[in-house]
């Protein structure tokens, strides 16, 4: 029998990783907003579980195209379905919330992720525990994150506390969720299969939770509907998910994960385009304090 390929990690990202990066970010800043507008056609948990299901689907022929093999005995099935358990679990919140608050309030509490990333990695792999200097970048990218999105704080009329709690809640799950990755054996898997592990169980739960909460399910969709749903299913779901569980293999997850404050920035220039809102200074100035706070938790260790 053919001996599985070691998976060569890297300690620093470099510029493969970076663009892969900056590509998901820029994406998942649209995505929330087509997530918030396609509601009002798409009850939410239906929503996400026509994506997760044709997310699995696109996946299942991916791996069947490349001979990548989903079912062999690796001991990696009950770590697998944790993973699978939480990655649900974020989604639910993601949608159910995005019913009660703005979606850039939410985008907010859902990137507090790194967070529970940096603190817990480290419990277990030691080699990811961060340096003072990375703590104050990563502490400046909160807080600019936070500084750009103070209007959506102090004026959001559709925001509620419930939305805002489920917000954190997605968050926490969405660190959790690699917090399993990294310290388990899933880490060693291919991101075909970690993947694999978190849409099908996804796809399996969601439709239950939309049956349980009474959602009607609706066939008739508009074209904006029909292409927003296409989008987080093609890109969103499959394609930068998989890229992710890929770098997250590959690179240290705690340096991965800082990046995703790129994401609500992101997020609100799409609803300046969107929305016709202005690009103030206060915002291109949070988005340098994050590229500032980046560069810091990405610096090499000095050489002794």
């Amino acid at each position: 029998m053919k001996a599985p390929a070691i998976i060569a990690r890297k300690a620093h990202l470099d510029t493969l990783a970076i663009s892969l990066l900056l590509g998901c970010c820029l994406f998942w800043g649209l995505q929330q907003v087509l997530i918030k507008a396609t509601i009002a056609e798409m009850p939410p948990m239906f929503q996400a579980s026509l994506r997760l299901v044709g997310a699995t689907a696109l996946l299942w022929l991916w791996c069947w195209w490349r001979n990548i093999p989903l079912f062999n005995r690796d001991a990696s099935l009950r770590a697998g379905l944790l993973a699978g358990a939480l990655f649900s679990a974020e989604f639910a919140c993601i949608y159910g919330g995005l019913q009660y608050t703005s979606a850039s309030r939410l985008t907010v509490f859902l990137y507090t992720s790194p967070f529970w990333v940096a603190v817990l990695v480290p419990i277990w792999v030691k080699s990811e525990r961060l340096r003072g200097m990375q703590w104050i970048g990563l502490l400046f990218a909160f807080i600019a994150v936070v500084f750009a999105l103070r209007e959506g704080f102090a004026g959001g009329a559709a925001a509620t506390a419930g939305g805002d709690l489920l917000g954190l809640m997605a968050g926490m799950m969405w660190g959790l969720t690699t917090v399993v990755i990294r310290a388990t054996g899933l880490s060693k898997v291919s991101a075909e299969k970690l993947l694999f592990y978190q849409l099908t169980v996804s796809a399996l739960a969601l439709p239950l939770l939309s049956l349980a909460l009474g959602e009607v399910w609706v066939w008739q969709f508009s074209p904006f509907a029909i292409t927003s749903l296409l989008l987080q299913t093609v890109i969103g779901a499959f394609a930068s998910y998989l890229a992710w569980m890929w770098m997250l293999g590959r690179y240290p997850a705690t340096k991965i994960s800082v990046f995703v404050f790129f994401t609500p920035l992101f997020a609100l220039l799409f609803g300046a385009l969107g929305l016709h809102e202005s690009v103030t200074p206060g915002l291109l100035a949070a988005l340098a304090t994050v590229a500032a706070g980046i560069v810091l938790v990405n610096r090499k260790p000095a050489a002794r």
